[in-house]
Protein backbone atom coordinates (compact mmCIF):
# COMPACT_ATOMS: atom_id res chain seq x y z
CA UNK A 1 0.00 0.00 0.00
CA UNK A 2 1.39 3.39 -1.00
CA UNK A 3 0.91 6.49 1.14
CA UNK A 4 1.76 9.92 -0.29
CA UNK A 5 2.07 13.32 1.43
CA UNK A 6 3.26 16.64 0.03
CA UNK A 7 6.86 15.69 0.74
CA UNK A 8 7.06 11.89 0.89
CA UNK A 9 5.98 8.62 -0.72
CA UNK A 10 6.13 5.54 1.50
CA UNK A 11 5.02 1.92 1.15
CA UNK A 12 3.27 0.00 3.94
CA UNK A 13 4.48 -3.62 3.65
CA UNK A 14 5.24 -5.38 0.35
CA UNK A 15 4.16 -8.99 0.70
CA UNK A 16 3.97 -12.06 -1.46
CA UNK A 17 0.36 -13.30 -1.82
CA UNK A 18 -0.79 -16.27 0.21
CA UNK A 19 -3.27 -17.26 -2.51
CA UNK A 20 -3.80 -16.59 -6.21
CA UNK A 21 -6.89 -15.11 -7.90
CA UNK A 22 -8.66 -18.47 -7.53
CA UNK A 23 -7.87 -18.43 -3.78
CA UNK A 24 -5.60 -21.40 -4.22
CA UNK A 25 -2.18 -21.41 -2.48
CA UNK A 26 0.19 -19.05 -4.28
CA UNK A 27 2.99 -20.98 -5.99
CA UNK A 28 6.20 -18.99 -5.57
CA UNK A 29 7.81 -21.09 -8.31
CA UNK A 30 6.06 -18.92 -10.90
CA UNK A 31 8.40 -16.08 -9.89
CA UNK A 32 11.50 -17.98 -10.99
CA UNK A 33 13.28 -16.50 -13.98
CA UNK A 34 10.80 -13.64 -14.42
CA UNK A 35 11.97 -10.04 -14.69
CA UNK A 36 10.32 -7.25 -12.72
CA UNK A 37 8.40 -5.79 -15.73
CA UNK A 38 6.98 -9.23 -16.48
CA UNK A 39 5.79 -9.62 -12.88
CA UNK A 40 4.19 -6.16 -12.98
CA UNK A 41 2.44 -6.90 -16.29
CA UNK A 42 1.22 -10.19 -14.82
CA UNK A 43 -0.34 -8.29 -11.87
CA UNK A 44 1.91 -10.08 -9.41
CA UNK A 45 3.99 -7.07 -8.40
CA UNK A 46 2.10 -3.79 -7.82
CA UNK A 47 2.64 -1.12 -10.49
CA UNK A 48 4.34 1.54 -8.37
CA UNK A 49 6.75 3.81 -10.19
CA UNK A 50 10.14 4.36 -8.61
CA UNK A 51 9.89 1.32 -6.35
CA UNK A 52 11.90 -1.36 -8.10
CA UNK A 53 15.53 -2.10 -8.78
CA UNK A 54 16.62 -0.70 -12.12
CA UNK A 55 14.34 2.35 -11.84
CA UNK A 56 15.16 5.82 -10.61
CA UNK A 57 14.22 5.89 -6.94
CA UNK A 58 10.83 7.50 -6.36
CA UNK A 59 9.90 6.05 -2.92
CA UNK A 60 11.24 7.54 0.31
CA UNK A 61 10.87 4.48 2.53
CA UNK A 62 9.07 1.22 3.26
CA UNK A 63 7.49 0.50 6.64
CA UNK A 64 7.46 -3.20 7.51
CA UNK A 65 4.99 -4.34 10.15
CA UNK A 66 6.25 -7.90 10.74
CA UNK A 67 8.16 -10.86 9.34
CA UNK A 68 5.49 -12.90 7.56
CA UNK A 69 5.99 -13.54 3.85
CA UNK A 70 2.64 -11.99 2.95
CA UNK A 71 4.02 -8.71 4.31
CA UNK A 72 7.69 -8.75 3.23
CA UNK A 73 8.00 -11.43 0.52
CA UNK A 74 8.50 -9.01 -2.41
CA UNK A 75 11.06 -6.71 -0.78
CA UNK A 76 13.85 -8.42 -2.72
CA UNK A 77 12.69 -6.63 -5.88
CA UNK A 78 12.95 -3.06 -4.58
CA UNK A 79 15.50 -0.39 -5.38
CA UNK A 80 18.33 -0.96 -2.86
CA UNK A 81 18.53 2.79 -2.18
CA UNK A 82 15.11 2.70 -0.50
CA UNK A 83 15.41 2.31 3.30
CA UNK A 84 13.21 -0.30 4.97
CA UNK A 85 12.12 0.46 8.53
CA UNK A 86 11.41 -2.50 10.83
CA UNK A 87 11.71 -3.56 14.45
CA UNK A 88 14.92 -5.28 15.63
CA UNK A 89 13.14 -8.61 16.17
CA UNK A 90 11.71 -8.55 12.66
CA UNK A 91 15.16 -7.85 11.23
CA UNK A 92 16.53 -10.86 13.11
CA UNK A 93 13.80 -13.21 11.90
CA UNK A 94 14.07 -12.17 8.26
CA UNK A 95 17.82 -12.75 8.44
CA UNK A 96 17.18 -16.24 9.81
CA UNK A 97 14.67 -16.97 7.04
CA UNK A 98 17.18 -15.84 4.42
CA UNK A 99 19.65 -18.31 5.87
CA UNK A 100 17.37 -21.34 5.83
CA UNK A 101 14.79 -20.95 3.03
CA UNK A 102 15.35 -20.70 -0.75
CA UNK A 103 13.39 -17.45 -1.26
CA UNK A 104 15.62 -14.66 0.04
CA UNK A 105 14.53 -11.16 1.03
CA UNK A 106 18.06 -9.90 0.34
CA UNK A 107 17.50 -6.73 2.34
CA UNK A 108 20.22 -4.16 1.74
CA UNK A 109 19.13 -0.93 3.44
CA UNK A 110 17.55 -1.65 6.84
CA UNK A 111 16.85 0.87 9.58
CA UNK A 112 15.35 -0.23 12.89
CA UNK A 113 12.93 1.66 15.09
CA UNK A 114 12.00 1.50 18.76
CA UNK A 115 8.37 0.82 19.66
CA UNK A 116 6.35 3.87 20.73
CA UNK A 117 9.22 6.21 19.79
CA UNK A 118 8.31 8.51 16.86
CA UNK A 119 10.68 8.95 13.92
CA UNK A 120 10.47 11.01 10.75
CA UNK A 121 10.60 10.28 7.05
CA UNK A 122 10.71 13.59 5.18
CA UNK A 123 7.56 15.47 6.31
CA UNK A 124 5.94 12.37 7.87
CA UNK A 125 6.08 11.40 11.54
CA UNK A 126 5.67 7.69 12.25
CA UNK A 127 4.95 6.16 15.66
CA UNK A 128 5.22 2.35 15.83
CA UNK A 129 3.04 0.44 18.30
CA UNK A 130 4.02 -3.04 19.51
CA UNK A 131 0.98 -5.27 18.94
CA UNK A 132 -0.23 -8.74 19.80
CA UNK A 133 0.23 -11.01 16.77
CA UNK A 134 1.63 -14.45 15.98
CA UNK A 135 4.53 -12.66 14.29
CA UNK A 136 7.26 -11.72 16.78
CA UNK A 137 7.90 -7.99 17.45
CA UNK A 138 5.04 -6.94 15.15
CA UNK A 139 4.03 -3.30 14.81
CA UNK A 140 1.09 -1.10 13.91
CA UNK A 141 1.79 2.49 12.86
CA UNK A 142 0.39 5.98 13.31
CA UNK A 143 1.50 8.08 10.34
CA UNK A 144 1.11 11.88 10.51
CA UNK A 145 1.56 14.38 7.72
CA UNK A 146 -0.15 17.30 5.97
CA UNK A 147 -2.30 17.77 9.06
CA UNK A 148 -3.75 14.24 8.73
CA UNK A 149 -3.31 11.01 10.70
CA UNK A 150 -3.52 7.42 9.48
CA UNK A 151 -3.51 4.32 11.68
CA UNK A 152 -2.26 1.16 9.96
CA UNK A 153 -3.25 -1.90 11.98
CA UNK A 154 -0.86 -4.34 10.30
CA UNK A 155 -1.83 -7.78 11.61
CA UNK A 156 -3.26 -7.61 15.11
CA UNK A 157 -5.14 -9.69 17.70
CA UNK A 158 -6.19 -9.58 21.33
CA UNK A 159 -5.88 -13.21 22.46
CA UNK A 160 -2.15 -14.02 22.30
CA UNK A 161 0.57 -13.83 24.94
CA UNK A 162 0.81 -10.07 24.46
CA UNK A 163 -2.95 -9.52 24.73
CA UNK A 164 -2.47 -6.72 27.29
CA UNK A 165 -1.08 -4.60 24.46
CA UNK A 166 -4.46 -4.69 22.74
CA UNK A 167 -6.29 -3.58 25.87
CA UNK A 168 -3.76 -0.78 26.44
CA UNK A 169 -4.38 0.40 22.88
CA UNK A 170 -8.13 0.48 23.53
CA UNK A 171 -7.72 2.34 26.80
CA UNK A 172 -5.36 4.96 25.34
CA UNK A 173 -5.96 5.03 21.57
CA UNK A 174 -4.21 7.52 19.29
CA UNK A 175 -6.30 10.66 18.93
CA UNK A 176 -7.52 12.44 15.85
CA UNK A 177 -7.18 9.55 13.41
CA UNK A 178 -8.57 10.46 10.00
CA UNK A 179 -8.21 7.03 8.40
CA UNK A 180 -8.00 3.56 9.93
CA UNK A 181 -6.50 0.92 7.63
CA UNK A 182 -8.00 -2.13 9.32
CA UNK A 183 -7.11 -5.77 8.68
CA UNK A 184 -9.93 -8.30 8.50
CA UNK A 185 -8.38 -11.73 8.08
CA UNK A 186 -10.99 -13.39 10.29
CA UNK A 187 -14.00 -12.10 8.36
CA UNK A 188 -15.72 -15.07 6.79
CA UNK A 189 -14.07 -17.52 9.20
CA UNK A 190 -15.24 -19.14 12.39
CA UNK A 191 -13.60 -17.72 15.49
CA UNK A 192 -11.89 -21.06 16.02
CA UNK A 193 -12.05 -23.99 18.39
CA UNK A 194 -9.55 -22.37 20.77
CA UNK A 195 -10.16 -18.70 21.46
CA UNK A 196 -6.80 -17.80 22.98
CA UNK A 197 -3.17 -18.83 23.26
CA UNK A 198 -3.83 -19.71 26.90
CA UNK A 199 -6.59 -22.12 25.81
CA UNK A 200 -4.14 -23.75 23.39
CA UNK A 201 -1.67 -24.23 26.23
CA UNK A 202 -4.33 -25.79 28.46
CA UNK A 203 -5.38 -28.26 25.77
CA UNK A 204 -1.81 -29.21 24.92
CA UNK A 205 -0.95 -29.80 28.59
CA UNK A 206 -3.97 -32.07 28.92
CA UNK A 207 -3.02 -34.04 25.80
CA UNK A 208 0.62 -34.41 26.84
CA UNK A 209 -0.31 -35.70 30.30
CA UNK A 210 -2.57 -38.42 28.89
CA UNK A 211 -0.66 -39.53 25.78
CA UNK A 212 0.72 -43.07 25.50
CA UNK A 213 3.10 -42.57 22.58
CA UNK A 214 5.08 -39.78 20.91
CA UNK A 215 3.28 -36.54 20.06
CA UNK A 216 4.34 -34.59 16.97
CA UNK A 217 3.33 -30.92 17.10
CA UNK A 218 3.16 -29.24 13.70
CA UNK A 219 3.67 -25.49 13.92
CA UNK A 220 5.84 -22.71 12.56
CA UNK A 221 9.13 -22.29 14.39
CA UNK A 222 8.70 -18.54 13.95
CA UNK A 223 5.39 -18.51 15.83
CA UNK A 224 7.10 -17.68 19.09
CA UNK A 225 3.89 -17.43 21.12
CA UNK A 226 3.05 -20.99 20.09
CA UNK A 227 6.53 -22.27 20.96
CA UNK A 228 6.09 -20.77 24.43
CA UNK A 229 2.67 -22.44 24.78
CA UNK A 230 4.12 -25.80 23.74
CA UNK A 231 7.05 -25.44 26.13
CA UNK A 232 4.81 -24.47 29.05
CA UNK A 233 2.51 -27.43 28.32
CA UNK A 234 5.52 -29.75 28.21
CA UNK A 235 6.79 -28.43 31.54
CA UNK A 236 3.36 -28.82 33.15
CA UNK A 237 3.00 -32.38 31.89
CA UNK A 238 6.48 -33.57 32.84
CA UNK A 239 7.39 -34.50 29.27
CA UNK A 240 10.38 -33.69 27.05
CA UNK A 241 10.32 -31.25 24.13
CA UNK A 242 12.49 -32.13 21.13
CA UNK A 243 13.18 -29.27 18.72
CA UNK A 244 15.39 -29.11 15.62
CA UNK A 245 18.47 -26.98 14.98
CA UNK A 246 16.46 -24.39 13.05
CA UNK A 247 14.16 -23.82 16.03
CA UNK A 248 17.06 -23.82 18.49
CA UNK A 249 18.80 -21.18 16.36
CA UNK A 250 15.68 -18.98 16.20
CA UNK A 251 15.17 -19.04 19.96
CA UNK A 252 18.87 -18.47 20.60
CA UNK A 253 19.03 -15.45 18.26
CA UNK A 254 15.83 -13.94 19.68
CA UNK A 255 17.13 -14.20 23.25
CA UNK A 256 18.75 -10.77 22.80
CA UNK A 257 15.26 -9.32 22.27
CA UNK A 258 13.45 -11.30 24.98
CA UNK A 259 15.03 -13.00 27.98
CA UNK A 260 12.02 -15.22 28.67
CA UNK A 261 11.95 -17.43 25.58
CA UNK A 262 12.66 -21.17 25.96
CA UNK A 263 16.25 -22.10 25.08
CA UNK A 264 17.98 -25.24 23.82
CA UNK A 265 19.83 -25.78 27.12
CA UNK A 266 16.76 -25.69 29.38
CA UNK A 267 16.09 -28.91 31.29
CA UNK A 268 12.95 -29.92 29.39
CA UNK A 269 14.41 -29.36 25.89
CA UNK A 270 16.59 -31.46 23.59
CA UNK A 271 17.78 -30.78 20.04
CA UNK A 272 17.53 -33.26 17.14
CA UNK A 273 20.15 -32.59 14.49
CA UNK A 274 19.03 -32.92 10.86
CA UNK A 275 21.56 -32.78 8.03
CA UNK A 276 20.04 -29.83 6.17
CA UNK A 277 19.95 -27.54 9.21
CA UNK A 278 23.47 -28.54 10.29
CA UNK A 279 24.75 -27.99 6.76
CA UNK A 280 23.21 -24.49 6.62
CA UNK A 281 24.84 -23.44 9.89
CA UNK A 282 28.20 -24.94 8.94
CA UNK A 283 28.08 -23.27 5.53
CA UNK A 284 27.29 -19.85 6.98
CA UNK A 285 30.47 -19.63 9.04
CA UNK A 286 28.53 -20.50 12.20
CA UNK A 287 29.91 -24.00 12.65
CA UNK A 288 30.69 -23.23 16.29
CA UNK A 289 26.94 -23.26 16.96
CA UNK A 290 26.84 -26.97 16.19
CA UNK A 291 29.20 -27.56 19.11
CA UNK A 292 27.14 -25.21 21.27
CA UNK A 293 23.83 -26.95 20.52
CA UNK A 294 25.50 -30.38 20.78
CA UNK A 295 25.18 -30.06 24.55
CA UNK A 296 21.44 -30.74 24.18
CA UNK A 297 21.63 -33.18 21.25
CA UNK A 298 19.32 -36.18 21.20
CA UNK A 299 19.52 -39.06 18.73
CA UNK A 300 16.58 -40.78 17.07
CA UNK A 301 17.25 -44.04 18.94
CA UNK A 302 16.86 -42.27 22.28
CA UNK A 303 13.64 -40.65 21.06
CA UNK A 304 12.36 -44.07 19.97
CA UNK A 305 13.09 -45.64 23.35
CA UNK A 306 11.38 -42.80 25.23
CA UNK A 307 8.42 -42.09 22.90
CA UNK A 308 5.79 -41.92 25.62
CA UNK A 309 7.65 -39.04 27.24
CA UNK A 310 8.51 -37.13 24.04
CA UNK A 311 6.82 -34.16 22.37
CA UNK A 312 8.52 -33.43 19.06
CA UNK A 313 8.18 -30.20 17.12
CA UNK A 314 7.63 -31.06 13.46
CA UNK A 315 6.79 -29.78 9.98
CA UNK A 316 5.09 -31.58 7.12
CA UNK A 317 8.17 -32.09 4.96
CA UNK A 318 10.92 -34.62 4.30
CA UNK A 319 12.08 -34.44 7.92
CA UNK A 320 8.78 -35.92 9.09
CA UNK A 321 9.20 -38.81 6.66
CA UNK A 322 12.75 -39.42 7.85
CA UNK A 323 11.57 -39.57 11.47
CA UNK A 324 8.76 -41.99 10.68
CA UNK A 325 11.19 -44.34 8.93
CA UNK A 326 13.37 -44.48 12.04
CA UNK A 327 10.69 -44.80 14.72
CA UNK A 328 9.04 -48.08 15.69
CA UNK A 329 5.52 -48.87 16.92
CA UNK A 330 3.73 -45.61 16.15
CA UNK A 331 0.24 -46.96 16.77
CA UNK A 332 -1.53 -44.44 18.99
CA UNK A 333 0.99 -41.67 18.36
CA UNK A 334 -0.42 -38.15 17.94
CA UNK A 335 -0.07 -35.52 15.23
CA UNK A 336 -1.19 -32.22 16.72
CA UNK A 337 -1.70 -29.66 13.99
CA UNK A 338 -1.16 -26.17 15.41
CA UNK A 339 -1.35 -23.95 12.33
CA UNK A 340 -4.09 -22.82 9.98
CA UNK A 341 -5.74 -26.06 8.84
CA UNK A 342 -5.90 -24.80 5.26
CA UNK A 343 -2.34 -26.10 4.95
CA UNK A 344 -3.38 -29.70 5.67
CA UNK A 345 -3.17 -31.93 2.58
CA UNK A 346 -4.73 -35.27 1.72
CA UNK A 347 -1.22 -36.70 1.38
CA UNK A 348 -0.42 -35.70 4.96
CA UNK A 349 -3.58 -37.32 6.29
CA UNK A 350 -2.84 -40.49 4.31
CA UNK A 351 0.62 -40.72 5.88
CA UNK A 352 -0.87 -40.42 9.35
CA UNK A 353 -3.43 -43.13 8.62
CA UNK A 354 -0.75 -45.44 7.22
CA UNK A 355 1.23 -45.26 10.47
CA UNK A 356 -1.75 -45.33 12.84
CA UNK A 357 -1.13 -41.76 14.01
CA UNK A 358 -4.13 -39.91 15.38
CA UNK A 359 -4.78 -36.35 14.16
CA UNK A 360 -5.82 -33.54 16.48
CA UNK A 361 -6.24 -29.84 15.68
CA UNK A 362 -5.19 -27.35 18.37
CA UNK A 363 -4.77 -23.80 17.13
CA UNK A 364 -5.79 -20.19 17.64
CA UNK A 365 -5.52 -17.52 14.98
CA UNK A 366 -2.88 -14.84 14.71
CA UNK A 367 -5.62 -12.35 13.81
CA UNK A 368 -8.34 -10.52 15.72
CA UNK A 369 -11.89 -11.83 15.66
CA UNK A 370 -14.61 -9.50 14.38
CA UNK A 371 -15.77 -8.39 17.82
CA UNK A 372 -12.26 -7.25 18.71
CA UNK A 373 -11.88 -5.42 15.41
CA UNK A 374 -15.09 -3.58 16.24
CA UNK A 375 -13.75 -2.69 19.69
CA UNK A 376 -10.59 -1.33 18.09
CA UNK A 377 -12.45 0.73 15.51
CA UNK A 378 -14.80 2.15 18.16
CA UNK A 379 -11.87 3.10 20.40
CA UNK A 380 -9.93 4.84 17.63
CA UNK A 381 -13.12 6.38 16.19
CA UNK A 382 -11.62 7.39 12.83
CA UNK A 383 -13.29 9.53 10.20
CA UNK A 384 -12.90 6.63 7.75
CA UNK A 385 -12.29 2.88 7.96
CA UNK A 386 -10.66 1.26 4.92
CA UNK A 387 -10.61 -2.54 4.69
CA UNK A 388 -7.27 -4.25 4.10
CA UNK A 389 -5.95 -7.82 4.34
CA UNK A 390 -9.36 -9.46 3.88
CA UNK A 391 -11.35 -11.50 1.37
CA UNK A 392 -14.57 -9.81 2.49
CA UNK A 393 -14.26 -6.01 2.27
CA UNK A 394 -17.95 -5.83 1.29
CA UNK A 395 -18.87 -6.97 4.84
CA UNK A 396 -17.22 -3.97 6.52
CA UNK A 397 -20.13 -1.50 6.10
CA UNK A 398 -22.41 -3.77 8.15
CA UNK A 399 -19.79 -4.10 10.90
CA UNK A 400 -18.10 -0.70 11.18
CA UNK A 401 -19.02 2.97 10.90
CA UNK A 402 -17.78 5.30 8.15
CA UNK A 403 -16.41 2.56 5.89
CA UNK A 404 -14.84 3.59 2.59
CA UNK A 405 -14.34 0.70 0.15
CA UNK A 406 -11.28 1.07 -2.06
CA UNK A 407 -10.50 -1.00 -5.14
CA UNK A 408 -6.99 -2.22 -5.99
CA UNK A 409 -5.00 0.53 -7.73
CA UNK A 410 -7.57 3.15 -6.73
CA UNK A 411 -6.24 6.47 -5.41
CA UNK A 412 -8.04 8.29 -2.61
CA UNK A 413 -7.42 11.53 -0.76
CA UNK A 414 -8.09 12.11 2.96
Amino acid sequence: MELVSRGARIILDLGMPLVNEKREPFDSKILKGKAIPELINGHILPAVGGLYEGEERGIDAILLSHSHQDHYGFLRYINPEIPIYMSPGVKTLIGISDLFIPIKANLRNVLTFEMWHPFTISDLTITPYLVDHSGFDAAAFVIEGDGKKVFYSGDIRSHGRKRTLFEKLLSAPPEGIDCLLLEGSMLGRENGQYLSESAVEEKLASIFKEKENIAFVFCSSQNIDRLVSIYRAVKRSGTLLVIDLYTAYILDRLSVHSKHLPQFDWDEIRVKFFWHHANVLAGSNQKELLYKYNKAKIKIKEIDKNKKNVVMLMRDNSIFGACLRNLTDLEGALAIYSMWDGYVTDKFMDVLAKHGIRYEYVHTSGHAVVNDLQRLANAINPKYVIPIHTFYPQDYPSLFRNVHLVEDDEEISI
